[in-house]
């Protein structure tokens, strides 16, 4: 079943071809995701900046089908809407020196606003966290650190982590090996 039907709105309009495309729009207003949804050439570029962020306007053009000027514009509208939050470097943290991958899981002692948002702040500072996720379930949050020694963690748990007056438990996992560490998503 082919259903053509338009979807308005005061700052944006829309002209969908399915039903399928419907249900989405209006599953994402109810869970107040926001409405700029990428189309097939959108995706198209961003899996093309997934494989390689450094290419020009007029190379990602012409691996997607679009002329510099067209393909500018919507670089530029996806960036402006967020999703292209960044482009960066990978760096292979091991030939760098940093050899030891940490998950550390918190709990807080009190989870009022003031110790979330201290230990939010820090973990955000701090250069060896390069990942913080608040939780659910028995742990407050979790964090991916990087190190260079088993000795060099401990000084950083020692003066920085356990440190925090909102810190109630703390437990640490190694990594024994990455299997898999990505930044593409499966779009």
């Amino acid at each position: 079943m082919n259903l053509t039907s338009e979807v308005s709105f005061s700052y944006l309009h829309f002209n969908y071809q399915s039903k399928e495309s419907i249900i989405l729009i209006f599953q994402r207003i109810r869970k107040g995701y926001p409405i700029n949804i990428p189309d097939a050439t959108d995706l198209k570029l961003l899996r093309a900046l997934q494989q390689d962020s450094t290419l020009s306007v007029a190379d990602l053009g012409e691996r997607i089908g679009l002329s510099h000027t067209p393909c500018w514009r919507r670089l530029k509208r996806l960036e402006a809407s967020g999703l292209i939050m960044e482009r960066n470097v990978v760096l292979d943290a091991d030939r760098l020196g940093l050899h030891i991958t940490v998950f550390c899981f918190i709990r807080l002692k009190q989870h009022d606003k003031a110790s979330m948002d201290e230990f939010e702040r820090t973990a955000r500072e701090h250069p060896n966290v390069v990942q913080c996720y608040v939780m659910s379930g028995e742990q407050d949050y979790m964090l991916r650190v990087v190190a260079r020694s088993v000795k060099h963690y401990e000084q950083l748990m020692k003066n920085d982590l356990l440190t925090l007056p909102s810190l109630g438990q703390m437990s640490s996992s190694f990594a024994l090996s990455e299997i898999k560490n990505t930044t593409i998503l499966p779009i």
